[in-house]
């Protein structure tokens, strides 16, 4: 890489940082009252938190096995490997930007499937898998338009999200359903990528595979709301799980495009600016927000780092990966120690 791409690249990150720093120390929360409510924390609660967020990744990675299994012919890779990918994905994802970990569980696969030719196909698995978030996200919003105390700010918001879900997910049908039995080999090679990754579409093809990897995404997300409902009586704050809904929809909202990493301080002013209507002073749903990440975070990086030694990668590799937009590329991730 050369030294003016890392400089633009420093720049393009250390810029929004500066910014984010600054707003958060400008229109930061009342540090007083976010430490007083780390005083006051039920760690039970927490513990429970934790581990719905667990439960939480075992669904989403039987569902991703789902849409692998229909997308690859036998024999499958078993279960515990697809969940170790999941695993290191899910950390490439917090530490890395430009959604890498999407990437980095497809390495994963890639290498303990040597001699087959499944990249790209692999890819088009993982976007098969995220299109079935989009179900339980418009369903989350949609009932937390009916149910919620919504601030009049986050209403577009609300509204735009269960519009480019609608939009997304005819789009990866239109692409699942032209399938083309041509033979790849008569394809040239960027026409053979692409089709390759229409065939990890196929789950969307098959009503049957559709519905267990759409119930088991509702599983997961289902988890996650109980893991923020949790959290947020961790930290004392008794209010209805609608507004846990709120909370996790405004905070995923938050984390679709990586200005920093995290997104700290954005993700904890998405979280305690919607619990100000409920009553709930900013400093103190500030604390929670802080808590509500940590406990995310702790989860997908101590799974991550758990299997990243497993599979024998390390971060410098991780970092070795392609960007997504390189993602078609004729070549696979390196291997560990390359």
């Amino acid at each position: 890489m050369s030294r003016k791409r890392i400089f633009r690249l420093s720049v393009a990150f250390l810029l929004p940082l500066a910014g984010g720093i600054a707003l958060l120390w400008w229109r930061g929360p009342n540090w007083g009252t976010v430490a007083n409510a780390f005083s006051h924390v039920h760690w039970e609660w927490i513990v429970g938190a934790v581990g719905f967020n667990m439960l939480s990744i075992v669904v989403r990675a039987l569902a991703w096995n789902t849409a692998i299994g229909e997308a690859l012919p036998p024999p499958h890779p078993r279960f515990r490997l697809v969940f170790a990918a999941f695993g290191v994905g899910l950390f490439g994802n917090v530490v890395l930007p430009g959604r890498v970990g999407e990437l980095a569980r497809v390495a994963v696969l890639t290498r303990r499937m040597p001699g087959r030719k499944v990249w790209a196909t692999l890819i088009g698995s993982v976007v098969a898998h995220r299109v079935f978030d989009l179900f339980p996200a418009i369903a989350l919003v949609t009932w937390v338009l009916l149910t919620a105390k919504i601030p009049s700010w986050a209403f577009a918001s609300l509204v735009g999200v269960v519009a480019a879900g609608v939009v997304l997910f005819t789009v990866a049908l239109v692409l699942a359903r032209r399938h083309n039995p041509t033979a790849l080999e008569e394809l040239g090679r960027v026409r053979s990528l692409i089709q390759r990754a229409r065939f990890g579409l196929g789950v969307m093809r098959r009503p049957r595979a559709a519905a267990i990897a759409g119930t088991f995404q509702f599983l997961g997300w289902a988890c996650q709301l109980a893991a923020v409902w949790a959290a947020m009586r961790g930290f004392d704050i008794r209010l209805p799980i609608a507004a846990a809904g709120l909370v996790l929809v405004l905070m995923n909202i938050a984390t679709i495009f990586p200005l920093w990493p995290g997104n700290v301080g954005l993700v904890q002013a998405a979280v305690a600016l919607p619990l100000v209507s409920y009553g709930v002073a900013y400093g103190h749903g500030f604390a929670y927000g802080i808590g509500l990440q940590a406990v995310e975070a702790s989860v997908g990086i101590g799974i991550g780092l758990v299997f990243l030694a497993r599979e024998g990668f390390s971060y410098a590799t991780l970092k070795q990966i392609p960007a997504v937009d390189e993602a078609f590329s004729s070549s696979p991730p390196p291997a560990p120690g390359a």
